[in-house]
């Protein structure tokens, strides 16, 4: 039997053979992070903030009270100018912007505008701590992907009530047919020497608040 004709067997037996029959797919993911990974929800909200770190973007903790402040703060301590963000982005987050120009997204905002952007606004649909990624999905607070993959920094709102433990809870709570964005850290990738890239296909800076409400 050549290489070409085993490879067509070992696919016509995946696929169940002549009968069409398909062999069961084993699905034994952790749904739950263990008691020795979070033994409380604020286990799990801690659990986030270390592998947010542990993915080179900066995190911080804020109350309910101080988003304004902190969102301000974030984006003067860049030197930041303008910032892009969508046009549902709740108010309070940029109350205390002074000096910084804050364009909303609607109607949609050209790639030129993007570009010349310091960084992007939003919040997010969900979280999850095993792997400090932040889901986005279009929803409210999100605006469309190019606002956050055009820009060089994106400043993202996660409330703790957002974050999950695993990513099967996120696949489970959220809407495939939406278009949906899994970000672990900044846009990085390896060059053929293994050389880190940061920036090659969305922004190079990433930054978390966690709002404990």
């Amino acid at each position: 039997m050549s290489s070409r004709e085993e490879v067509l067997r070992r696919v016509r037996e995946a696929l169940g053979g002549d009968r069409g029959v398909r062999p069961p797919v084993p699905r034994g993911y952790a749904r739950r992070l263990t008691e020795a990974e979070a033994e409380s929800r604020a286990d799990v909200v801690a659990l986030f903030t270390e592998r947010v770190a542990d993915n080179r973007a900066a995190v911080r903790h804020v109350g309910a009270d101080e988003v304004g402040t902190a969102v301000a703060a974030a984006l003067w301590g860049r030197e930041t100018k303008q910032i892009v963000v969508p046009a549902d982005l709740p108010f309070g987050w940029l109350a205390e912007l002074d000096g910084v120009r804050a364009l909303a997204d609607t109607p949609a905002l050209d790639l030129d505008t993007l570009a010349a952007a310091d960084g992007s606004v939003t919040g997010c649909a969900l979280a999850v701590a095993q792997t400090g990624t932040v889901v986005l999905d279009g929803g409210r607070a999100q605006g469309r992907r190019a606002l956050t993959l055009v820009p060089g920094y994106h400043l993202c709102v996660v409330h703790a009530d957002q974050i999950v433990g695993t990513v099967p809870e996120a696949v489970g709570r959220l809407d495939p047919a939406r278009p949906l964005t899994w970000i672990s850290g900044p846009s990085a990738t390896y060059g053929i020497e293994a050389a880190r890239v940061e920036g090659a296909h969305g922004p190079r800076h990433l930054e978390v608040l966690v709002v404990e409400d």
